[in-house]
């Protein structure tokens, strides 16, 4: 097929717009989405100092290398955050591909372990509970970007979620009755804590997919390996019924986000305090006694 604007061969269909893109124009689309979510979410104001989420993955190398090319043009501070699980035979090869990334891209970027954070990798913590891995992963990849990203004095914490993560997310956390997190998200936020930098998500209108052709179009460097607990997790099998649900019914991934968005302003204002305390153990923001860093680690 061709290119709906140039004639030249189409490298992508997008269903929902009935448009094909060649490369260049699938590019140009995409800067330009990516520039008005910026813009239109008011995600990032000149002078703002950005820590960016890198974990070697096509969504966060993309996600860099935008905001390193939007700061030539709208001034703005920006450094990577790395986060090393400490994931035997995954963790290495994504490390490699960050660090890789970021040097070419000149971005200034600090690696944090688990091990140095907590006395023990994602492995050690798992030993005896692989099903437990991501739910204890995400708790404690969130509390060692958040504290390195305050400790940078950065504003903003971004992170690579695309549009299928967000889908997913919505659907999981709804199926598991977790009231507080289905109300917390993008777009709209409610600042509960000063020792909370406030996360934005610039790919979250974005298809996994498409932002694969992205980072292929423009010869990124990124790891493609899967995480070897991703087996154990209810997220790939809630993502692959969104994929059967797309296929039949295309715009059904746009539809549950653009649906979410509209109730989340309510869902916050009811479920979200205004403010919240600090964790007794380690003083770091949550909504209970105790964080649930601190209840992983006293296991």
């Amino acid at each position: 097929m061709k290119c709906s604007r140039c004639k030249k061969d189409a490298i992508y269909y997008q269903r929902q717009s009935g448009q094909y893109y060649c490369k260049e124009h699938f590019n140009g689309h995409f800067v330009k989405k990516f520039m008005r979510g910026i813009r239109e979410d008011r995600l990032i104001k000149k002078g703002e100092r950005v820590a960016v989420a890198v974990s070697g993955g096509k969504d966060s190398i993309t996600l860099a290398f935008l905001l390193k090319n939007l700061r030539e043009r709208y001034p703005f501070e920006m450094e990577a955050i790395v986060v090393d699980e400490g994931i035997s035979g995954y963790r290495e090869d994504t490390l490699k591909s960050a660090k890789k990334q970021l040097e070419e891209l000149e971005i200034d970027y600090h690696v944090e372990s688990f091990e140095d954070s907590f006395g023990k990798t994602l492995d050690d913590f798992v030993e005896d509970d692989k099903e437990a891995a991501c739910s204890t992963c995400g708790i404690l990849r969130r509390y060692v970007l958040n504290k390195k990203a305050r400790e940078l004095s950065c504003t903003k914490l971004a992170t690579g979620h695309n549009l299928d993560d967000e889908d997913q997310s919505i659907l999981m956390n709804l199926m598991r009755g977790d009231v507080i997190r289905f109300s917390r998200g993008q777009n709209y936020y409610k600042n509960i804590s000063d020792k909370f930098v406030e996360r934005i998500k610039p790919l979250r209108y974005f298809l996994e997919k498409e932002i694969l052709i992205f980072a292929l179009n423009n010869n990124l460097s990124f790891d493609s390996s899967e995480c070897p607990y991703a087996s154990y997790a209810m997220r790939g099998e809630v993502g692959r019924f969104l994929d059967r649900m797309e296929e039949k019914r295309p715009t059904t991934k746009y539809s549950l986000l653009s649906g979410y968005d509209k109730i989340l302003p309510a869902l916050n204002k009811c479920f979200i305090p205004d403010s919240i305390g600090v964790c007794e153990s380690c003083e770091e923001p949550t909504m209970e006694g105790v964080c649930m860093r601190c209840k992983i680690l006293e296991k």
